[in-house]
């Protein structure tokens, strides 16, 4: 099952997604992990879809990939490193990602999302899938050099548009050997799969939950592959994510 969120006259509205050209969205009166129901109507999705999630916390992982520690110059952790975004930083599908000008230097990182369906503190590991939704493709988008002058990842991960999220949630994927790609005018600059997770799906549900109560449509980006690069006004950027869509934007100047 996919869920989307339609631009409508009344507002954004979840919907369930079927078809592919043209795509129609089924109404529901909530999120469905909010208990969201049918309304009966129906409408095109087609240029219509918005980002897909409205959650109380966007949770991020740090270095969950040994190549992209590497690349970053820092050591496997050794356990998960936990930082979170603020959701002013969310963006819709077919949105433009804005430069700021307090950095010259703004990355893309390509990351499975996942979304949690009901409320989850303190729970088990082998329990953990019980508590999501599904899932959704996402950029972290970051702002390095601020990263590395502050030290920790408040600025540089948190502007406004640094957290693309879509084109939707999905229930069914195979979370644990999923194709992760990042693209930039074309040219593909990240290809991994996360089943080169240090730390897989139910290990962070499990642990962000011990730190945090996580509520239904919360979200845990899950970290990145190798090949993090930069990002220019007037770029071209897709993130893919196996059997998830194309989340396609823009980059421009903020």
């Amino acid at each position: 099952m996919r869920i989307g969120v339609l631009r409508t006259p009344k507002g954004r509205v979840f919907a369930r997604l079927e078809g592919e050209s043209p795509r129609v969205g089924h109404l529901l009166d909530a999120a469905p992990w909010l208990g969201g129901k049918p309304t009966g109507e129906t409408l095109s999705a087609d240029g219509a879809l918005l980002c897909p999630v409205m959650p109380s916390k966007i949770v991020c992982i740090g270095r969950n990939y040994a190549a992209h520690a590497k690349e970053m110059g820092a050591d496997v952790p050794a356990e998960p490193m936990l930082f979170l975004k603020p959701p002013s930083a969310l963006l819709d599908p077919g949105g433009t990602v804005l430069c700021p000008p307090e950095s010259a230097k703004v990355e893309h990182e390509a990351e499975l999302v996942v979304v949690l369906g009901k409320r989850a503190k303190r729970v088990a590991k082998e329990d953990a899938l019980a508590y999501v939704f599904g899932y959704s493709a996402a950029c972290d988008v970051t702002a390095r050099d601020i990263q590395r002058k502050d030290v920790q990842f408040t600025r540089g991960k948190g502007f406004d548009t640094f957290c693309p999220i879509g084109p939707w949630v999905q229930t069914e994927l195979a979370y644990g050997s999923t194709r992760v790609q990042c693209r930039v005018n074309g040219v593909t600059k990240q290809d991994g799969t996360t089943a080169d997770m240090i730390f897989d799906v139910p290990t962070l549900v499990a642990y962000v939950s011990h730190m945090m109560t996580l509520e239904p449509g919360d979200v845990i980006l899950t970290g990145t592959p190798e090949g993090v690069g930069p990002l220019l006004p007037g770029d071209a950027l897709e993130v893919e994510i196996g059997g998830l869509g194309v989340l396609k934007l823009g980059v421009g100047k903020g």
